[in-house]
């Protein structure tokens, strides 16, 4: 029995989108700087303010994201391949316990991120908020571990949420059965972080593409979602090339976003550099 097409949406809507897509990328890529990390830093520069004592660098120059978000979003990815080949189409949220474990990842975020911006506060003159005591002194490596600690918290929350709604046969188990598939991910997360503090440069060149890849994943992934509600098209795919309507559609408005930021904070700061202290 031959099964039924995949409707994609209004013929006018089936050419619309790729047509937008290709005029943003377009404009995106004549707007960035030149060369791959020029344009890697462009993605970051729309997300992450890249002061360059935060970040890491590859020789003298700083990576596309600062410490935390290199962390969080090299966490996310990580995340997103681990769970792709161990959780595929499960789209169950994790048990209450892993749950509270995940919950601490933010809560280190929360507070490192807190501590780490009081502590700039510090260096501007003597408002009343430079007075606050910090826990301790900030520094990249933890910004890098609970970056990343919360890039896995993202995956664990993006990844049921995109099977839940995308694909026709999604599986209600959890997207992480058992403590084992979490402890071995923390182990991958741990690695990961230590091969970037080992500060080899072609090494960093390859995660600082990736890292900023990641963006554009994340951002196309979460307004995909939000395109396959528009179309009423979820639940409508068994592969992931049926879904190119609602995906394109994402990463549209994600390139669209990029770009917007980027044209904005170029026209308040006059610099592909990251913010100054």
């Amino acid at each position: 029995m031959q099964s039924s097409p995949i409707p994609t949406g209004p013929r006018f809507v089936r050419w619309l989108v790729p047509l937008a897509a290709a005029t943003v990328f377009v404009g995106w890529l004549l707007y960035a700087p030149a060369a791959v990390l020029g344009k890697a830093d462009a993605i970051g520069y729309a997300v992450c303010h890249r002061i360059d004592l935060r970040s890491f660098h590859i020789g003298v120059r700083a990576m596309p994201l600062c410490a935390r978000c290199t962390g969080m979003y090299l966490g996310a990815l990580l995340g997103l391949v681990f769970l792709g080949f161990t959780a595929p189409r499960r789209a169950g949220l994790p048990g209450r316990k892993m749950l509270v474990v995940l919950g601490a990842f933010v809560l280190a975020f929360a507070i490192d991120g807190t501590n780490s911006y009081l502590y700039l506060l510090k260096g501007f003159g003597d408002s009343p908020l430079s007075q606050i005591p910090n826990l301790y002194i900030p520094n990249n490596v933890l910004r890098l571990f609970t970056g990343t600690g919360v890039g896995l918290v993202i995956a664990v929350v993006l990844a049921p949420a995109f099977n839940q709604s995308f694909w026709t046969d999604w599986d209600p188990a959890p997207i992480l059965a058992g403590w084992k598939p979490l402890l071995a991910l923390l182990g991958l997360a741990v690695v990961l972080d230590l091969v970037v503090l080992a500060d080899i440069p072609p090494v960093l060149y390859v995660l600082a593409l990736l890292s900023a890849g990641t963006v554009v994943l994340i951002l196309t992934t979460v307004y995909a979602l939000v395109a396959l509600m528009a179309f009423r098209q979820e639940n409508n795919y068994s592969a992931l090339w049926q879904g190119w309507l609602p995906l394109m559609a994402g990463f549209t408005v994600a390139m669209t976003q990029i770009l917007l930021t980027d044209i904005l904070r170029f026209a308040l700061t006059g610099t592909w550099s990251g913010f100054s202290l």
